[in-house]
């Protein structure tokens, strides 16, 4: 049978994140999410964050009325993004975890110890046709607690895979991400996936057939500078599909 295909977001916040370096109104993220539109990206993701470093809230705006591919959303579990994603209603919105001090990511949400917000916000965006994603670590615990919570899609978290040094950590890593993406498909939770993935490490994690959607940033915002944005698009998504044939 053949494996489903999957879909590629590309996060355009770093493209934000030079702009914001010097205040000008370019590189502008917009123009980037139109021309990965026009590469094959199958979405667009951005993270508006607490601080504001890199996507504003008019970039939302004007994604949102653009785009003819999905718009994905990454927000803070707090009132004011939760209201600002209920006045957008992209497509799909990721709840992730934040702290100010971090360069990025560093971890999934603690659906466990959050649980009773977090399932309100599943159920407050849900009720407005926004279908809710939660990023969190490979990790049985936490997929059930997202389960209960409501939420019937995930996003695990790569970076520890991604930032493992030796082949044996890498091997366990993938091995996690493997398992946790089984047991949340066998609750009938969509998988997807992201954090840390670029040009040599995408391909294992595409060859994981319940995973349905990765979501990459850095690394295609990286390399389109240097080859442009239809060329670090088309790369990624050839390695996507590489993975499924495998």
């Amino acid at each position: 049978m053949r494996t489903e295909a999957i879909r590629l977001g590309v996060n355009v916040d770093h493209v934000a994140t030079l702009r914001q370096a010097r205040k000008t109104q370019y590189p502008d993220p917009v123009r980037a999410a139109l021309m990965a539109e026009e590469a094959g990206a199958h979405q667009i993701t951005v993270h508006l964050r607490e601080d504001r470093r890199h996507i504003q809230e008019r970039d939302v705006e004007i994604l949102k009325e653009v785009l003819e591919i999905d718009l994905n959303l990454e927000i803070a579990n707090t009132p004011e993004m939760i209201e600002f994603a209920q006045k957008i209603k992209p497509a799909y919105c990721c709840l992730v975890p934040e702290k100010r001090e971090e360069l990025t990511t560093e971890g999934g949400l603690d659906v466990i110890a959050h649980f009773d917000t977090i399932k309100k916000s599943i159920a407050s965006l849900e009720a407005n046709q926004i279908k809710v994603s939660l990023f969190i670590d490979a990790n049985v615990k936490q997929i059930e607690a997202a389960f209960e919570a409501g939420a019937r899609i995930i996003e695990i978290h790569t970076g520890h895979y991604a930032d493992a040094f030796t082949k044996e950590e890498t091997e366990e890593r993938l091995n996690d991400i493997k398992k946790a993406s089984e047991f949340a498909d066998n609750l009938g939770i969509r998988v997807h996936a992201g954090h840390g993935l670029h040009y040599r490490n995408t391909l294992e994690i595409a060859k994981i057939p319940q995973i349905k959607e990765l979501n990459i940033g850095h690394a295609i915002v990286g390399e389109a500078i240097l080859s442009g944005m239809h060329e670090a698009v088309s790369r990624i998504l050839d390695i996507m599909e590489m993975g499924r044939l495998c």
